[in-house]
Parts: C-alpha cells; sequence; structure tokens
C-alpha cells in the first residue's frame, strides 16, 4: 500500500509589508503599502505587497500605484527592500527545513513542503503544521498561513482561504467535500476572464467544474480543459521539487527578552551549532566558514567569521569558532536580542577540495573519521527519539531557570 502523501504550503502574510510593520512599530494597525513611489515617476509602478489595513481599502498586490494612492491617499507608502527581504525569507527557510529537506521555494514568501516522513518524528499532520506556524511566528515576529492536504493543488488552495495565521488541514478522503462549494477562481490558473467564461456557462463553483463532462471541457478549452477537469477533483502528482542547492546552512534565535548573561548565550550557541551540524551531515557536506551573526538590543547588528583550511562538520568545533566570533564583535556584556550561526563554503562548491583531504596527515584523518562517526551516531538516536532526546551538556538550560525556553 502506498504511503499517503502530506503536503503543507506555508504562505507567509503579507510578507513585505509585515516585515515593516514588524520593524517599525509606529507603522502597525495602519495601512502600510510596500512599492513604487507614487510621487515619482508620474505614479507609475504597481504595489508590491500591502497590509491587511490597507486591503481593506480595495488595495491589492500588482495594482497600479496610482489607483493605490487613490483609494487611499493617507496610506504609509515604502519603497522595496529587497535584501532585508531577502533575508527574512533566508530565516524562514532555516526554520522550515528543520522539519522536512523535501522543500520547493516557489516564491521569496511561499514554499511547499513535503512532511510525509517527518510526522513519526513531529506527530500527525496538524500538530507539524501548528508547530511550523508557531516557530515562525515566535523565532520572525512574522505570521504564516498554511495549507495542508494530499497534494499541492489542494495545500495552496487551502493555505488562501483563512488569511492571516490560517491553517486548514484537508483529510485524503475529503478533498472533493472540500472543493466542492469553493467559486470557481480559487483554482490557479483560472483569472478573471476564463472565471467569467466559466460563470456564463453556468460554472459557479469547483464542484460545477468538476461535474461537467472532460470530453466536453477539452472540446471547449483544448488541453486546458483536460487540467481544469484534473484540477477540480483536486488531483496533483506533481513532487515537491527541491530549489537550487543551498550555498550556506544555518539557524538563529531571537530570545524572549533582550540578555547580557553570557552562560545563557553560550548555551543557545551550542544548541544553535548542533542544530547546524546536524543538517550538515544530513546534507553530505562540510564548510570550511562559520559565520556569527549578533543583533544588540537597539537593533544594531554585526557580524563576525573564521575560515579553516581543513572542513568542519561536528557541534564542538562549530561552537569553538562562534564563541571566538563573539568574542571578535565585542559583544560580551552588551544585551543581546538575536544570535546567529551559519557554515558556508561547503567542499562540493570548493574544486578539488575533497580529493585534496585525501593528502592530509592518516591522525587527522583517523579523528575525523571517529568524529563523524559518533555524530551520526547521535543523529540517528535524534532520528528516532527526537531532538530531546540527546543533548551536550553545554545546550542544557540552567537548571536554577528550567522553565527557561532559551
Amino acid at each position: 500500500m502506498t504511503e499517503e502523501r502530506v503536503i503543507i504550503h506555508v504562505d507567509m502574510d503579507a510578507f513585505f509589508a509585515a516585515i515593516e510593520q514588524r520593524d517599525d512599530p509606529a507603522l502597525r494597525g495602519r495601512p502600510v503599502v510596500v512599492g513604487a513611489d507614487p510621487g515619482g515617476g508620474g505614479g507609475r509602478g504597481v504595489v508590491s505587497t500591502c497590509s491587511y489595513e490597507a486591503r481593506e481599502y480595495g488595495i491589492r498586490s500588482a495594482q497600479p500605484i496610482s489607483e493605490a494612492y487613490r483609494r487611499c491617499p493617507h496610506a504609509v507608502f515604502l519603497p522595496v527592500d529587497g535584501e532585508k527581504y531577502r533575508r527574512e525569507s533566508r530565516r524562514i527557510r532555516d526554520i522550515l527545513i528543520e522539519f522536512t529537506p523535501q522543500i520547493q521555494f516557489v516564491s521569496i514568501d511561499e514554499a511547499f513542503l513535503d512532511v510525509t516522513g517527518s510526522l513519526r518524528i513531529f506527530g500527525e499532520r496538524r500538530h507539524i503544521a501548528e508547530l511550523i506556524r508557531w516557530r515562525i511566528q515566535e523565532e520572525s515576529g512574522l505570521t504564516a498561513s498554511l495549507g495542508v492536504a494530499p497534494n499541492k493543488l489542494v495545500a495552496k488552495i487551502g493555505s488562501d482561504l483563512e488569511k492571516p495565521r490560517g491553517l486548514v488541514v484537508v483529510d485524503p478522503g475529503q478533498v472533493e467535500e472540500f472543493l466542492g462549494p469553493l467559486p470557481v477562481g480559487r483554482l490557479p490558473g483560472v483569472g478573471p476572464k476564463l472565471r467569467d467564461t466559466l460563470e456564463a456557462m453556468g460554472i459557479r463553483t469547483i464542484g460545477d467544474l468538476a461535474a461537467v463532462p472532460r470530453e466536453e471541457l477539452e472540446r471547449r478549452f483544448g488541453e486546458h480543459g483536460k487540467d481544469l477537469w484534473r484540477k477540480a477533483r483536486g488531483q496533483d502528482d506533481g513532487p515537491v521539487e527541491g530549489s537550487d542547492e543551498a550555498k550556506s546552512i544555518g539557524h538563529e534565535h531571537t530570545f524572549g527578552e533582550d540578555t547580557d548573561d553570557w552562560a545563557r548565550v553560550d548555551r543557545k550557541l551550542m544548541e544553535l551549532c548542533e542544530k547546524v551540524a546536524r543538517r550538515l551531515r544530513k546534507a553530505g557536506e562540510r564548510g570550511h566558514t562559520v559565520t556569527t551573526k549578533v543583533r544588540f538590543e537597539d537593533f544594531s547588528t554585526v557580524t563576525r567569521q573564521t575560515t579553516f583550511d581543513a572542513p568542519v562538520f561536528e557541534a564542538g568545533q562549530l561552537h569553538a569558532a562562534a564563541v571566538a566570533n563573539f568574542e571578535a564583535a565585542d559583544a560580551r556584556g552588551r544585551k543581546v536580542r538575536l544570535i546567529g550561526v551559519q557554515v558556508s563554503g561547503f567542499d562540493s562548491q570548493r574544486e578539488g577540495a575533497r580529493q585534496l583531504s585525501l593528502f592530509a596527515e592518516d591522525a587527522e584523518r583517523g579523528r575525523d573519521d571517529i568524529r563523524l562517526r559518533i555524530a551520526r551516531a547521535e543523529d540517528a538516536v535524534k532520528d528516532r527519539f527526537g531532538d530531546e532526546a540527546l543533548r551536550r551538556g553545554a545546550s542544557f538550560p540552567d537548571q536554577a531557570n528550567p522553565g527557561s525556553r532559551d
């Protein structure tokens, strides 16, 4: 019997505008439009994203900026800050990849996840989706809407139904029942013109479309008719296809309160290093550059990095480098809001790196092999019993404050 797939579509809520509102409290609760300058270039250009407050005025993505200004002249109009949005997208990616390596990023603010093989670790489909949604909000201060279904098509439709902060779970036997009452325009690929054509034929819901014989749809719409017939029944065999090979692997943590407690920071650094090291091994990679990111209470951010001739892959190696970077950032004694650890400069991206390592001293190669075998044994325990089953002493919470989540 074939295992039923569990696909999650993660769609960030008003992503660009939400980042701006998070970073500037004065924008919260106000209509925010990210895109072109309505006063420059003759009001040309379009809306990239807008806040939900702006949507109440009928403003939408891809709308001419002049129309957005006409609808809500008192909105806050901001330029697109591509680098900041890409940085946040990478943060979301780093969270998602903890749940499954099978991820397809379809844009800067949405992704498909195949979590079929992750259920035994994280629990049933609704629980893993709730955990993902919670982690995103906890670590980024942003919200996401999720759809969970047996395939990508239905998961994407589900994620859009209850925005913002939505969660729609469609079980395998409920697909046609779920789709049937929805407006036909909810189907991906059915734009306004096609929707109007279908409605003129008396087809107003997805259920109406599913009731039309395939031959009739093919006669009217050609190959696209066959596709419409299949979509109306919630049929989609498309796999979750990974995007381009990652150029770095990292994790970040935002403290619940800014802290200058070095022991607390050090525990979190070790925990992050354990996560990064585990992902490196799962990806079959070893890196040469370790970067530590520190954000202080005033939101100023510094990064420091160390590059090694020999590759690193084990948590203890990463932790030693991360601590050295932290000291180089002159961060000890200052209140820290966020810390992060990232590894880059993979062997696979350095031509000949793996071959050159064959000429290392035998003793050093032996030590590397032993460390790798130990690390893989740790991974096997965690894969079977969960991340908390085995932890290094340095990453345990302070026993004087066992309830601390940091």
